[in-house]
């Protein structure tokens, strides 16, 4: 009863993605969370729901000049990242597994990386975990601290919306650090880490490859079908230019879908999950991520006005 209670609450219009993160934390570790395997489920399904409900607001003229323009940072971030990545986890010594999840869920996009990169080189389940919890502690600091450095530095929405795309890890984090800067921010943002998504497939498929030795499962990695149900939404949307008319409430909509997910992945976080990550793992995605963010500040600030 206090849980669906807290769900009422966090996703109220009312409400913003950083309390739907704090709630949804708060009482996971007061040990009041349950479902956490169907969270998991419905908070991943969500997402990508809320990304391709997206789409419909996109014309397809604006995206693929947004993609194009963004692409020499997506790939100086990315490329710049996994180098920076591997070579902290050997200084730190933090093995060569929990590396390459760290490193791979803060270059591209998070969880959904980890989960990615982990089934491709077969990645045991606790280190698995254990990368994940890292990248969950940054991801909650980096959506209440992005938006308010943000606004110190006097950042643009479209600066905004790049620098989150690029420094916050998962889709729901940038969506809900976004939009509380603004309607263009969150447009913009949408798009930058969509551009990122894409790069889970070939990455999977190199890690795999060079990590053969490890991997006995023979899972492969799943491909991100959401993108093109998104890419779909988007002709839809350049086919039908009255549909502009809407954008208002496929915002508003896709905003609570992404407080829900967000307070749904803050219920996930559990003590043991907390316990587990090591230090040498967060210091590792710590590091990173501090590099990535300071200099994808830095490169936006100075490339895009």
């Amino acid at each position: 009863m206090l849980l669906l209670a807290a769900l009422i609450a966090a996703a109220g219009p009312w409400s913003r993605a950083d309390f739907a993160l704090v709630l949804g934390i708060a009482l996971a570790l007061c040990g009041v969370s349950v479902w956490s395997k169907e969270s998991k489920f419905v908070s991943k399904w969500l997402i990508q729901a809320c990304v391709v409900l997206l789409g419909f607001r996109l014309d397809l003229n604006v995206l693929a000049e947004s993609a194009i323009s963004g692409l020499a940072l997506a790939v100086g971030t990315i490329v710049g990242a996994i180098a920076i990545g591997l070579l902290l986890g050997k200084l730190l010594r933090t093995g060569r597994e929990i590396s390459t999840l760290v490193t791979s869920g803060t270059a591209i996009c998070g969880g959904s990386a980890i989960v990615a990169i982990g089934a491709s080189i077969g990645a045991s389940t606790s280190n698995m975990a254990v990368a994940t919890g890292a990248i969950f502690m940054l991801n909650a600091i980096g959506l209440w601290t992005l938006p308010a450095i943000g606004h110190a530095l006097g950042l643009t929405e479209v600066q905004f919306g790049q620098w989150a795309g690029v420094a916050l890890h998962d889709i729901a984090s940038v969506g809900g650090a976004a939009k509380e800067y603004g309607a263009e921010a969150f447009d913009t943002a949408t798009i930058v880490k969509l551009t990122r998504v894409i790069w889970i497939t070939p990455l999977a498929i190199l890690a795999g490859r060079f990590m053969s030795d490890q991997s006995a499962t023979g899972k492969k990695s799943p491909f991100p079908w959401f993108i093109l149900a998104f890419l779909g939404a988007s002709a839809c949307r350049t086919a039908l230019p009255q549909m502009k008319a809407y954008e208002g409430n496929i915002a508003f909509i896709s905003g609570i879908g992404f407080q829900i997910a967000l307070f749904l992945i803050g219920t996930g976080l559990s003590r043991s999950a907390l316990k587990s990550v090591g230090w040498r793992a967060l210091v590792q995605a710590a590091l990173l991520w501090i590099v990535l963010a300071g200099g994808s500040l830095i490169a936006i600030r100075w490339m895009i006005v």
